[in-house]
């Protein structure tokens, strides 16, 4: 879990998502960086904002992403990247399917997963670890999971994700996302008998201008 130094960074990122910059290249593909620091590792600079702490204060990155449909969840999404496990995006995906897990905590065989393949699948915490969701993701096809808090109401605090005692590995991206705004996700698709969303990701938010950042209402920036 988070501790104080949380609000400290997400501070800083506030900042940044709110300095009005210019809109920059968002060219499909463009390949990520990651780039060092004085004190520690920043985010990814081509579509987060930088992140920086303090001398001897942990580094958090946040990857966003935004719903496109259905146009009443149409808000951006901060999400966090896995510690130690998982891959990276090295594209950017203007349109991609969002799809929920059947069954939502996907610790074995999707009965959705012919869906799932060369898509994003979005999957519940609980029933087994963070690895192994990821891993099942993966050997379906999946091009990264967003995995979020089996907790309906937690609406600001993060959980970090690590590498379980198995020694096993995943290469796609994985991701945690806070229990309210997976759960609202979900309730919308449910509500226009949809089978997935339609997202875009990762989305730089410091290209936005600020009138234009749509963030969910129910959740802390």
């Amino acid at each position: 879990m988070w501790a104080g130094d949380r609000s400290s960074c997400q501070a800083k990122v506030r900042r940044a998502t709110r300095g009005g910059a210019a809109r920059g290249d968002a060219a499909r593909g463009r390949t990520l960086e990651m780039v060092p620091g004085a004190a520690s590792w920043c985010c990814l600079v081509l579509w987060l904002p930088a992140c920086v702490a303090a001398h001897g204060f942990r580094i958090h990155d946040y990857l966003y992403f935004q719903v496109l449909s259905p146009g009443d969840i149409r808000y951006i999404f901060t999400a966090t990247p896995a510690k130690d496990f998982g891959g990276i995006f090295h594209t950017r995906y203007e349109q991609i399917h969002l799809v929920p897990a059947e069954p939502p905590e996907a610790c074995g065989e999707l009965s959705n997963g012919f869906f799932i393949q060369d898509q994003i699948a979005l999957v519940e915490r609980g029933g087994c670890s963070f690895l192994s969701k990821t891993r099942v993701v993966q050997e379906h096809g999946g091009r990264a999971v967003i995995i979020s808090d089996n907790a309906v109401d937690n609406d600001s605090f993060y959980v970090e994700m690590i590498q379980d005692s198995t020694q096993r590995t995943a290469d796609i991206p994985a991701l945690f996302l806070l229990g309210r705004d997976g759960y609202m996700i979900r309730r919308s698709l449910e509500q226009h008998g949809l089978p997935w969303a339609i997202i875009s990701i990762p989305v730089n938010v410091t290209s936005i201008p600020t009138f234009e950042l749509l963030q969910p209402p129910w959740t802390f920036w």
